[in-house]
Parts: C-alpha cells; sequence; structure tokens
C-alpha cells in the first residue's frame, strides 16, 4: 500500500515499469475498463470509467479530470477554478469479483500541482506521515453492521423475514436474530457469495453474524494498517450492494431503519505500533496486561470524543441509535449501543471499550455512514495527541450505564455522547485538533453540509409529530 503522502505531483506517480507490467497481468485477466475512484467528503467512490487502453496514461495523471467542487459539497471553489486530477495508486488495484472485466484502484486528488486539501483519503495520509514521525504506526480494524432488504409492493421490508408484516396477519413471538441458526442457513446464498469474495481478497474473514434486527448481518475480518482498512470499508459497501442485487435484495448502511430494530454500527478497533519494532502491539506492557500507553492513546480520544462522534456518527439518523433503551425492541430490552464518553473494560455501554480478547481500543460511536478516512485519521491524531502529552484517561467506568443513577454518572466524570448531529457539529466547530489533522477547509466544509442536512431535517414535519400533536392541541 502506498503509504506515503506526496507533496509533488511528479513524485506520487506510480512507476512506469510497474504501470505496463500491471496492465498487461489485467489484459491476461481479461479486464477492459478501469474505475480509478476518489473519495467525497462524505465517504463515497466516485469515478469515470475508461478503457484499458487508456491505463498508462491514467496513471500518469491524464486520465479524466474531475470539477469535484460542483458535486461532492466542497463549495470553496466555483466554476472558473481548475479542476482536480486523480493519482491512482496501484497497490490498490483489485478486478471487481462482481465484474471481472473491471478493475478498481483508489485515487488522491491533486489540484493545481498540490495534494487537494479537500481530499479525504490524502487527509488520511498526511495523518499517517505525521504520526509516523512521531515514531507510531497506527491499525485499525473495522466492524461493518448492515440491513439486507427487498422491495415488496413498493416498499422496503426485510429481506430474510418470513413473517407477516406488522398489521397484515399473524406476528407471533419470535426467537432473536442474533446468532439464529435457522436464519443464518436460510442467509447462506447470499452470505456465502460473500465469505467466498472476501477469503478470495485476502482479507482473512473471520465470522459473520446474524446480528440482533432481523435481516441484520456483520462482517469480522482482519486488522490492517489504517489506509488499507478505510479502502476496504469504502470498497466493502459497493460490494456488498452489487452482491445483494444479484439476489435481487439490496443494503442499507442506514443506522437505524425503524424505531424497533437494532442499530447498525461500525466499531473502530484500533491499535499501535512502534515503528522502529513493528509487530509489537504498544497497548500490550510486558507481563501481559494494558500499557500505559494505552490509557494515554484513550485520554485522547476522550478529550476529542464529541469532535470524533461528529465524523463517526455523521448523520440525523445516527443518534437514533446512541440511546439505551427503545420502546418495541426487537430482540431485547436494551440497546448495547454507547450512551457517554467514558471507557470500561469490556462496558459495551460505553463509547471506548477496552475488549477481553485483544488490545486494542474499540470506539463504539461510529456507524456505516462515516467517511472512514476522516474517521480514521481523527482517532489516530487523538491517539497520538494523547500519548504524546501523556493524558490521563481516568478510571475505567466498568458498569452498566444504562442501570446508574444521573448522579452516579456525573460523579464518575462520564459526559454523554451528543444528543443529536447539532450537538455533535458545535462541538467539531471548536475543536483544535480537527482543524489541525484534517485542516480548516476540510471541517468549514463538513460543517457546512452537515449544518445544512441539520436544517432540512428540523424544518420536515414528521409523522410523530402529526400523531403526537394533531389532536391533542
Amino acid at each position: 500500500m502506498s503509504m506515503s503522502y506526496h507533496e509533488h505531483f511528479s513524485e506520487a506517480l506510480p512507476d512506469p515499469k510497474r504501470v505496463r507490467e500491471e496492465k498487461k497481468r489485467l489484459e491476461a485477466a481479461g479486464v477492459k475498463y478501469i474505475l480509478s475512484c476518489w473519495i467525497d467528503l462524505l465517504g463515497i467512490p466516485k469515478t469515470k470509467p475508461v478503457p484499458i487502453s487508456d491505463f498508462e496514461l491514467l496513471c500518469q495523471g491524464k486520465g479524466p479530470q474531475f470539477a469535484v467542487h460542483s458535486i461532492s459539497f466542497v463549495p470553496e471553489l466555483g466554476p472558473a477554478d481548475s479542476d482536480q486530477i486523480p493519482v491512482p495508486d496501484l497497490d490498490s488495484l483489485i478486478i471487481c469479483p462482481w465484474d471481472k472485466t473491471c478493475a478498481w484502484m483508489f485515487a488522491d486528488l491533486w489540484w493545481e500541482g498540490h495534494p487537494y486539501n479537500l481530499c479525504p483519503r490524502s487527509a488520511l495520509k498526511r495523518i499517517v506521515k505525521s504520526t509516523a514521525d512521531q515514531g507510531y504506526a497506527v491499525f485499525a480494524g473495522i466492524e461493518p453492521e448492515f440491513m439486507v432488504m427487498k422491495w415488496q409492493d413498493g416498499q422496503p421490508v426485510k429481506a430474510f423475514d418470513n413473517d407477516p408484516k406488522p398489521g397484515e396477519g399473524l406476528r407471533p413471538r419470535r426467537q432473536a436474530f442474533g446468532y439464529d441458526v435457522e436464519y443464518s442457513i436460510d442467509s447462506m446464498g447470499f452470505l456465502g457469495e460473500l465469505i467466498d469474495i472476501i477469503e478470495g481478497l485476502g482479507w482473512n474473514l473471520h465470522d459473520v453474524v446474524a446480528e440482533g434486527a432481523y435481516s441484520q448481518f456483520e462482517l469480522d475480518f482482519h486488522y490492517t494498517d489504517m489506509l488499507r482498512m478505510a479502502d476496504r470499508l469504502v470498497f466493502l459497501r459497493v460490494l456488498l450492494k452489487e452482491v445483494a442485487k444479484r439476489h435481487g435484495m439490496f443494503v442499507t448502511f442506514m443506522p437505524k431503519t425503524t424505531i424497533g430494530d437494532w442499530r447498525s454500527g461500525a466499531h473502530l478497533n484500533t491499535s499501535m505500533q512502534p515503528i522502529d519494532k513493528l509487530g509489537t502491539n504498544c497497548f500490550e506492557s510486558e507481563s501481559g496486561g494494558w500499557a500505559d500507553t494505552a490509557f494515554n492513546a484513550v485520554g485522547g480520544l476522550l478529550r476529542h470524543g464529541g469532535a470524533l462522534t461528529a465524523i463517526a456518527c455523521s448523520t440525523v439518523n445516527s443518534y437514533n441509535g446512541l440511546v439505551p433503551r427503545v420502546g418495541g425492541f426487537e430482540g431485547g430490552t436494551v440497546t448495547w449501543a454507547p450512551t457517554h464518553m467514558t471507557y470500561g473494560y469490556n462496558n459495551r455501554s460505553a463509547m471506548l471499550r477496552l475488549p477481553q480478547s485483544r488490545f486494542c481500543i474499540e470506539n463504539r460511536a461510529a456507524d456505516m455512514c462515516m467517511n472512514p478516512y476522516l474517521s480514521l485519521g481523527m482517532t489516530a491524531a487523538a491517539m497520538s495527541e494523547g500519548i504524546v502529552n501523556k493524558y490521563s484517561a481516568g478510571e475505567p467506568l466498568n458498569q452498566d450505564l444504562y442501570s446508574m443513577s444521573e448522579d452516579a454518572i456525573t460523579k464518575s466524570g462520564a459526559q454523554r455522547l451528543p444528543r443529536n448531529l447539532l450537538e455533535a457539529i458545535e462541538i467539531l466547530r471548536t475543536d483544535e485538533l480537527a482543524r489541525s489533522a484534517l485542516g480548516d477547509s476540510m471541517v468549514n466544509s463538513f460543517l457546512h453540509y452537515k449544518m445544512d442536512e441539520w436544517e432540512r431535517y428540523h424544518q420536515a414535519v414528521t409523522d410523530w409529530e402529526v400523531e403526537e400533536y394533531l389532536r391533542l392541541y
């Protein structure tokens, strides 16, 4: 993986000899089209497909150019400004499993001879370099959760749910979907294809989980460096959608699709290794326990927890899931979602969990709508700041936050996670680390779009409001 952050355009271009070798390999494999994908502010890949005959021109920065500022929520440039140029990363080259006539590469955006300051992938590479300069390499694993659905009579319904829809017939009490063998078997046509593809990609898939909500699943695969993990999540979101189409279904990453459903999260698991001693986990002490470095990193994450949540839980809908209990909840009474900025040993009600099975910090306040480059970049910056400045994590909170009184929570020092998108973005607005790590332009553009999202949501009249107030007053 090309982890280097280049400041000069010519240095960023792939080696011509390797370009020729890769083109020959792709042609031998039957590839005819190339998708060189850059990432927009929301973490969505964008591209202009090109024929393989233009592969060398693409790798020389002479392929398609983009007026990124016209479509991707970055209004600081206008129609008279130069276009952006994508420079592909050959280390990310993949033949698309859903269509082997297409190959996919991630690209970094350049503008007027410099890295584009609103390219999320470039921002992560810059942060990775800064972290390396401080002596650390950061590794990440993500736990992606998603709903598989289908269309029925023009309405979205659960793809793996064979009982009548609510209101359309007898719907008896059911076994919770989580870990269910019957539904796992019923889903294996779809899941089996995914398992084969992910294993073929070399991601070292560990398991597939039937999650708490009906038709909700989680994939657990091995950790890797931060850039590669961000690339994997973006590619996975496309892969899931393409495979689902083959089965007459679709996948949604919306965190909360209904009130009674479990939230679809994407927990961020991060660890650090010394640059001069790769393979050694900084979070594990010589005695086999948690090292002081881990608690310093926790201190950094908690200090910037609100700003990080604004980025990792980036939609209005995200905050419907960060609550302790939900009426009419399927499969239980509590959500198992984080509610407060604190940490604990294996405490799933806290934002940060120190798991019993691995030496990493699990941030549970993240979901599948995030831009993983910005989320992981902010995570690395916060952990590094905590370690360099030896921030204290405070005492761990190992109690169930859902059952604690407000007084007890206050005395513990735990702070409530932002309750909505507006609270989160107002915290992000004043976070100095976010601005230094991601850049003022990136933060301001993100805030601009998210404030617009909040305002449009806040102006909408919902079904709940009509049912609650129309005849009451």
